[in-house]
């Protein structure tokens, strides 16, 4: 690809989110925030992902190669080590066995408050935080931490970024 062929692919960037999410207010603020269009679509594994457009017309979907699952809190990241578990690791396998790198996006969270146990859950802080960083080490994880109000634009760029580099680079 040439490089105004990228430029082209990267002004016709569209966000896919899958049809999983709900709509709510925040999530509405959130897609606005990513500054793309966005689709909805049922996404094998993460709650976003992206699509390009190419001069010739066709789209190149990224979906199955990197993804964001956004989880709105440490609650819900501890729900998914603990009830949801199993769940959560089926959706995590598939995008490895897919190899697609992955980013775990936690809201109004941090390490501190990881390791201070600042959460709602019976599970012990050294297990929650041993879980975070297991998946990290296991499935090509990034884990990003961020307040509800900065997860759209940060959504949004993660993604650009990943499309941009994966054009400019093979």
């Amino acid at each position: 690809m040439d490089i105004f062929e990228i430029k082209y692919a990267l002004e016709h960037i569209t966000i896919l989110v899958d049809t999983r999410e709900q709509d709510t207010s925040k999530f509405r603020k959130r897609l606005k925030a990513m500054q793309f269009p966005y689709e909805r679509k049922k996404l094998n594994f993460g709650d976003y992902s992206v699509k390009c457009r190419l001069p010739d017309g066709t789209d190149m979907d990224f979906s199955n190669i990197v993804c964001v699952e956004r989880k709105m809190s440490l609650d819900e990241m501890a729900s998914c080590f603990g009830t949801e578990r199993k769940r959560f690791t089926k959706e995590f396998e598939r995008a490895k066995q897919a190899g697609a790198k992955l980013y775990l996006l936690i809201e109004d969270a941090s390490w501190e408050k990881a390791y201070e146990g600042a959460y709602r859950s019976k599970m012990h802080p050294s297990a929650f935080t041993a879980s975070m960083q297991a998946w990290l080490a296991r499935y090509n994880c990034q884990l990003l931490f961020c307040t509800p109000e900065t997860s759209g634009k940060l959504i949004g760029d993660i993604l650009y970024r990943e499309v941009k580099e994966r054009l400019e680079n093979g």
